[in-house]
């Protein structure tokens, strides 16, 4: 049985829950593949993008393995310069984290080698490290739709006379110790010289059809993958318009898709364990 998820965002702490329920929901219905919608995914909470990592990949491929690691500059040594402590790499969360979700509440787990990611230029940070995480643990990650924005960058928010500042700290790399997709990660079979390519397919948002319709453009593109590792034709919108949600078409009288509510973001937690 194949699951699809549309997640849009990874914040508030309200998506801690949101996420959690819907991967029991997969994991009730003996789901095998999932198709996972982070298309107009943003970013957001590291915490819960590491939850949602060890959800997909489970117990047994993520113990004592590493979601994400803060690389700061060369100054800072083995020191967080924000926290002040020790820069242990982010894990796999296993449990809840006490968001939304009560602290140390189990999660439940889908086990899966691979996993679809629908993907445009909205898709970023946190959404980013999700793949990059996977990936760093041998999970198979394949992209169908467009080149994600390539932020692999962070910080913690500063708040200030009632303003919050976000001024970029770090970087994020995976237990293999790679985060260099600056370029974004790319379908396989793009024309695009740039990125980090990975299985998958380049196909134009479809915004003539309602998401989670088979037919829709993307998910009938993962669907039909899964069956054939075969790919649509490129076609020349899809190379040209790198897939933002913000970009829209003209003419036609096609309605554009909301932008996501929130700037992209790959956000921590002064303690990421609580709220």
């Amino acid at each position: 049985d194949v699951g699809y998820i549309l997640f849009n965002t990874f914040s508030p702490f309200a998506s801690e829950r949101e996420i959690v329920d819907a991967i029991s929901a997969m994991q009730t219905a003996g789901v095998n593949d999932l198709v996972l919608d982070l298309r107009y995914n943003g970013g957001g909470l590291l915490a819960v993008a590491s939850q949602l990592s060890y959800m997909i990949a489970g117990e047994t491929r993520t113990r004592n393995q590493v979601f994400e690691r803060l690389r700061f500059n060369a100054a800072a040594g083995n020191r967080n310069p924000v926290t002040g402590e020790t820069n242990n790499p982010i894990p796999f969360y296993s449990t809840g984290v006490g968001f939304t979700v009560p602290e140390g509440t189990p999660l439940p787990t889908l086990n899966l080698p691979r996993v679809f990611v629908l993907s445009t230029g909205s898709t970023c940070s946190a959404s980013e490290a999700v793949v990059n995480g996977l990936r760093g643990i041998g999970v198979e990650v394949i992209l169908i739709g467009n080149t994600t924005c390539g932020k692999p960058f962070g910080f913690y928010p500063t708040d200030n006379c009632g303003e919050t500042y976000y001024t970029i700290q770090f970087q994020g790399v995976n237990g293999q110790g790679f985060g260099d997709y600056a370029d974004g990660f790319i379908p396989n079979n793009s024309p695009a010289s740039f990125g980090v390519r990975l299985p998958g397919c380049q196909v134009r948002d479809d915004l003539t059809r309602e998401l989670g319709d088979e037919n829709e453009a993307l998910l009938a593109a993962a669907l039909s993958y899964r069956g054939s590792l075969a790919c649509p034709a490129v076609s020349a919108q899809a190379t040209t318009a790198v897939g933002s949600a913000e970009a829209g078409f003209s003419g036609g009288g096609i309605p554009l898709r909301p932008p996501p509510a929130c700037h992209p973001v790959r956000c921590l937690a002064r303690n990421p364990l609580s709220a």
